[in-house]
C-alpha cells in the first residue's frame, strides 16, 4: 500500500529537517536515534494500514501517528527543531515493542524501510529513554499513553 499525501508529505518534512540540522549539529549524541524519526513514522503508517494487526494495536499506532504529527507534545519540534522528535521516537519504541510482544514480529519486519535491525533499535532506544528524554518528560509520556 502506498502512504497517503499527508504522510508522505509529512515524512518527507521530517527527512529535510533532520538533514538540515545534522549539517549543522553532527555531533549531537542523539543523532543516531533522530535519524530514525522518518523510518519509524512510515512504519508505524504502514502498521496501521496492515490487515494482520489487530484493531486494539492500532488503536496505540493511531495514537503515536498522531502524536508524531501533532505540533503540541512533550518536547515540540517546532521549539527546539529537530531534538523534538525524541519523545516521538520513544513513545513509537513503547509502541512498536507493545506489537512485538504480543504479535508476530515478522509483521513489523516486512515493512521496516530502515536499515539497522528493528527489533534491536527498539530495544535500545527503550533501554536509552530515559536518559534521551530526561526523567520528567519520560514519565509524562508513559503516564499520558498508559505505558
Amino acid at each position: 500500500m502506498q502512504m497517503k499525501k499527508k504522510e508522505k508529505d509529512f515524512y518527507l518534512k521530517i527527512r529535510s529537517d533532520i538533514k538540515l540540522w545534522l549539517d549543522e549539529n553532527a555531533d549531537n549524541r542523539w543523532s543516531d536515534y533522530i535519524l530514525l524519526a522518518p523510518d519509524l513514522f512510515h512504519l508505524l503508517v504502514k502498521l496501521m494500514m496492515d490487515k494482520e494487526v489487530p484493531t486494539s494495536k492500532k488503536v496505540k499506532l493511531g495514537a503515536a501517528i498522531a502524536y508524531f504529527v501533532s505540533p503540541i507534545d512533550l518536547m515540540p519540534e517546532g521549539l527546539i527543531g529537530p531534538l523534538g522528535f525524541l519523545d516521538d521516537i520513544a513513545l513509537a519504541a513503547f509502541v512498536l515493542n507493545d506489537i512485538v510482544n504480543e504479535t508476530n514480529p515478522q509483521i513489523i519486519l516486512k515493512h521496516w524501510a530502515g536499515d539497522s535491525d528493528i527489533l534491536y533499535t527498539i530495544k535500545n532506544i527503550l533501554a536509552n529513554a530515559k536518559q534521551m528524554l530526561g526523567l520528567d518528560v519520560y514519565n509524562k509520556l508513559k503516564n499520558r499513553f498508559k505505558l
